[in-house]
């Protein structure tokens, strides 16, 4: 009923409205001398009929109507139908004698151009203006003479030459704007490159230098390395034997191809050791493109470095030989390798083992597991490798009531450790006895983080998603000062050189840094990730690198607000993966079930490692992409090349890159 209700009303108005206004619109708008007709309309129309106004008469509140429309509205009413003012009859009412003109010329002019269309005489005078001039001219044309047309035609000629020329400009000027400009980016573009240009020639011949002098001291260099240059010839003739008939042993593949006769095993693995590194700085190229750019930045923009002596080819600190160290520590490593596997529960039906954190003590002798079956696991590092088995046992094992989100050993005191769990506690533990120490339950939600300070090493830091960081003191026992945020904290982590300042990463997708002794605001807030920031670890006193759900790592300086470099490749939606680094080397979880391995000075990973998927005995079988299984946590065996990493499935890798 009710739709129906607006469908007639609707049609009632847009029949009747039209009707109503539309004779005083007229169907095209004339001009002449200069007035439009029907914009006038308006001004002389009655707003009780709405028509033109007969017979103008004004109240006394200045509000013209129709005689008759007053009258009929005050004998009804007895107020202004514009405005509602009273209006004691119409006594009151008064003639507008101007309007009354005005509309009167209006009608006039009306009927005139109304005359004209009838007579056929108005096509004439609204008619174009090539229409009027050439009639003017076919009517004056009888009247000229030959030199009257021969001075008209040089005058027109002239002004077509004009306004073709003013149409070519136009058309032409725009045109030559953007190859003006076109012209001045590629300029800027030559002149980069040629500096560019100028750049490598300059950086080979000072590695060529370094290499003469380096063959110069030693002469028996050239005679291990030549056959990494051995021509396609050479190799042929290998592969065909030599003249006295014995075939002889081609080492590696490619370029770095190398001819032996089985003796010179050390030559063999050198020369197959380069050409495998070369491989894989092509495959990284633009990669390392941008790295040496980026590392000579300076030389680019100031020219030549000065070089008096030959013995600045081996001066540190250049950009040439920070990217000479970027690409000898990117090709260093080639792939992880198994060291030891074991298990963080050894209930066979316990689907639920996720390790959330792994951590090794201040002498990489003792490392920590702990997760969600509320357990930590201490493990002797040197004896998990040495085991021939993957049955190993902890040394000791501390339970907790309830589920464990991060632990963190304190640097100065060998066994004490801290863990935050589900339930917002912070507990201190005696690793060499398995028992809590101390106790802190201030976080009114799930506590994600907890750190030992380095350097004042009674000092830890907590994260949570109540959105506090709060400090705690071991001879405190309650916390010593709180951090209120915006918005959960995901991770916390203390400069490793320094004992007052603090780095956070939180759901607001930032990355936090702030001078504890000033906590009013923050000393940085990095911007660059698109979801929640994961992890936030410090590669050296000024670098830190985080991680977030939106599948990225990105790398800060403590000074520079802006984003160094970002590093893709592995998975990472809606998990804590995991995150740890040795300074130089970065290892994150992904969630495809495998760890990945990052070179700080490369934005793509260097390689990977898949963890076998795991299906307990009571679980149906599935398909391998059917696999839901992630690495949660990274910690990388300090000074060394070791990590170790866990699954959502509790199985625990020692890897060790080579």
């Amino acid at each position: 009923m009710a739709s129906g209700h607006g469908q007639s009303s609707g049609t009632a108005s847009t029949s009747t409205t039209p009707q109503r206004v539309r004779p005083l619109k007229r169907q095209h708008s004339t001009v002449m001398n200069g007035v439009d007709f029907a914009s006038e309309d308006k001004y002389f129309l009655c707003p009780i009929c709405l028509d033109v106004i007969e017979a103008a008469h004004m109240t006394e509140c200045g509000h013209t109507f129709c005689y008759g429309c007053i009258t009929k509205s005050l004998e009804t009413n007895g107020h202004c139908p514009k405005c509602s003012v009273a209006v004691e009859g119409m006594e009151h009412v008064y003639p507008n004698v101007l309007l009354n003109q005005l509309i009167s010329d209006y009608k006039s002019r009306i009927l005139g151009i109304r005359d004209l269309k009838l007579k056929g005489k108005i096509g004439d005078q609204i008619q174009g203006p090539a229409d009027g001039l050439r009639n003017l001219v076919a009517s004056k044309s009888q009247n000229l003479s030959l030199p009257d047309i021969n001075l008209i035609l040089e005058v027109l000629t002239q002004r077509k030459h004009l306004l073709e020329a003013e149409s070519c400009v136009a058309q032409n000027k725009l045109l030559y704007e953007f190859l003006k400009h076109l012209l001045q980016q590629k300029e800027e573009q030559l002149t980069q490159l040629t500096k560019e240009v100028e750049l490598i020639k300059r950086d080979m011949e000072e590695v060529e230098g370094i290499l003469r002098d380096v063959q110069n001291k030693c002469p028996k260099l050239d005679e291990a390395l030549g056959p990494t240059l051995v021509s396609e010839n050479v190799k042929k003739e290998a592969v065909a034997g030599s003249s006295d008939g014995q075939p002889k042993e081609v080492i590696g593949s490619g370029d770095g191809a190398a001819v032996s006769d089985g003796s010179d095993v050390q030559k063999n693995e050198i020369i197959a050791s380069f050409s495998m590194r070369r491989k894989r700085m092509h495959a990284h190229f633009d990669d390392f493109v941008q790295c040496y750019f980026s590392t000579r930045s300076k030389e680019l923009v100031f020219g030549c470095v000065d070089k008096t002596a030959d013995s600045s080819r081996f001066s540190t600190g250049s950009g040439l030989d920070m990217f000479r160290e970027n690409l000898v520590k990117f090709s260093r490593y080639n792939t992880l390798r198994p060291l030891a596997t074991l298990n963080y529960s050894s209930d066979i039906f316990n689907s639920s083992t996720i390790v959330s954190s792994i951590e090794f003590d201040k002498d990489n002798e003792f490392f920590a597991i702990a997760g969600v079956t509320k357990r930590i696991k201490v493990f002797d590092y040197g004896i998990v490798i040495r085991d021939a088995v993957d049955i190993h046992y902890p040394c000791v094992e501390m339970t907790s009531n309830s589920k464990i989100s991060c632990i963190s050993w304190n640097s100065y005191h060998k066994g004490t450790l801290a863990s935050s769990d589900y339930e917002g506690t912070i507990t201190v533990w005696d690793a060499v006895t398995g028992q809590r120490t101390k106790t802190f339950q201030e976080h009114e939600k799930r506590c994600w983080s907890v750190d030992f300070n380095d350097v004042d090493t009674r000092l830890i830091a907590s994260g949570s998603d109540d959105a506090r960081v709060k400090l705690w003191s071991l001879n405190i026992d309650h916390s010593i000062a709180t951090l209120e945020v915006k918005a959960n904290v995901c991770c916390v982590k203390f400069n490793p050189r320094s004992s007052c300042h603090l780095a956070f990463g939180s759901a607001d997708h930032c990355v936090h840094y702030y001078d504890l002794r000033i906590m009013k605001e923050a000393l940085s807030i990095f911007k660059g990730h698109r979801k929640a920031v994961s992890y936030v670890k410090f590669l050296n006193k000024e670098e830190i690198v985080s991680a977030s759900t939106d599948s990225q790592l990105k790398m800060w300086n403590i000074n520079n607000p802006h984003c160094l470099r970002s590093f893709v490749g592995h998975i990472n939606e809606k998990n804590f993966v995991g995150l740890a680094t040795d300074g130089d080397y970065i290892a994150c979880g992904s969630e495809n079930n495998a760890l990945y391995v990052y070179y700080k000075g490369l934005t793509k990973q260097l390689f990977n490692f898949k963890f076998e998927p795991v299906r307990s005995v009571v679980e149906v079988e599935r398909k391998e992409d059917d696999v839901n299984e992630f690495v949660s946590a990274v910690c990388w065996r300090q000074h060394s090349n070791v990590v170790v990493a866990a699954n959502s499935q509790g199985i625990i890798k020692v890897l060790e890159l080579v």
